[in-house]
């Protein structure tokens, strides 16, 4: 049979989650709910596509259409995500999926498409862009085991944390997590999510996705929101206070992720993205020993004719990341939610 690409239908979702979650480089930011939860939160509009031949899926690529002064119109799979781009089924899947990017992104006027590949097998052979890395880490057996995998000073770390009374437990509503996280971008000097995000990702997602929370002394000192996607451990979005630093309130809620990971089922702790050596996330992870993966986005360029780079590295941006640092941070919470849309 031939193969055929459109665009996505609602009744398609059943099939393409199955199909996602089959497909050896799927991951959350693939599945219908990050889908749902992009478009209610920002209203981008997605231009998902499917390659099917006759009624068997045989490719899916998500797609959403951003606007940002920066850079323009673009077509990124998929915004906010860590992960996304192409899960094919052939070779042939992929060419089709290819040859659809292309004409799509050509009708639709953009700037450029970005795909942020997990792996190099999605690639689809378009410009690659060498700026992101992940840490992996592959849980052991039993406590003693992951504790021993970290290398030396991070363990005394979290040997640290242990003296205090920390506990970690799952949240009843993510209003602290989010008082935590806004403050800490404030810090940055990077614009807030709106709190909708948080709260459309933990309805869309259900079982697939929670926050857990670190208390000390009756109070919430650390936060995590996690994805948790066939045999991973997903920490996605982080933050602590650091009024707690003594107690290494980080380093406790990583490491009890992962036990509890490990206790419940799961195999791997995938750290995520950071951009490459000289961001201080990228050297938070590096000290916990975990494999690095270099990740191969690609970009199509369309209506550019060189890179986008919207990175806070980007020295462009580094008068702006001043200025938001000094902000008084409800200003923070409520402009935040405008500008975030700028870097999807």
């Amino acid at each position: 049979m031939t193969l055929n690409v459109r665009q996505f239908e609602d009744s398609d979702a059943p099939r393409w989650d199955e199909f996602v979650l089959g497909h050896p480089h799927g991951s959350p930011f693939h599945l219908t709910a990050w889908k749902r939860s992009i478009e209610e939160t920002f209203g981008y509009r997605s231009f998902c596509l499917v390659a099917e031949e006759g009624e068997r899926m045989q490719g899916v690529l998500p797609l959403f259409l951003t606007r940002s002064l920066l850079t323009g119109k673009a077509l990124i799979s998929s915004p906010f995500a860590v992960y996304g781009g192409a899960l094919a089924g052939s070779p042939e899947a992929a060419g089709t999926l290819r040859d659809k990017v292309g004409s799509l992104g050509r009708s639709l006027g953009v700037e450029y498409v970005e795909l942020r590949n997990f792996s190099p097998q999605q690639r689809l052979g378009f410009q690659r862009v060498d700026r992101y890395a992940t840490f992996l880490q592959e849980l052991g057996p039993d406590e003693q085991s992951i504790l021993e995998a970290i290398p030396r000073k991070t363990r005394a770390a979290v040997r640290k944390s242990f003296r205090y009374e920390l506990s970690m437990e799952t949240a009843a509503s993510p209003g602290a997590f989010i008082d935590l996280y806004t403050g800490n971008l404030g810090r940055l000097g990077t614009p807030a999510f709106p709190e909708r995000h948080f709260t459309n990702l933990l309805r869309n997602f259900g079982s697939l996705a929670d926050v857990r929370e670190v208390r000390f002394e009756g109070r919430v000192v650390a936060a995590v929101l996690t994805f948790y996607f066939r045999d991973r451990v997903m920490p996605y979005y982080g933050a602590s206070d650091p009024a707690a630093n003594e107690v290494q309130p980080n380093n406790f809620m990583y490491f009890d992720l992962m036990r509890w990971g490990r206790r419940n089922g799961y195999r791997v702790f995938d750290f995520g993205r950071s951009k490459k050596e000289g961001s201080g996330s990228y050297d938070f992870k590096a000290h916990w020993g975990m494999e690095l993966r270099e990740l191969p986005y690609e970009i199509l360029l369309v209506k550019r004719k060189s890179l986008p780079n919207v990175s806070p590295n980007n020295p462009k941006f580094s008068l702006f990341i001043r200025a938001w640092q000094k902000l008084p941070l409800p200003v923070a919470r409520r402009l935040g939610p405008l500008l975030i849309r700028m870097f999807p």
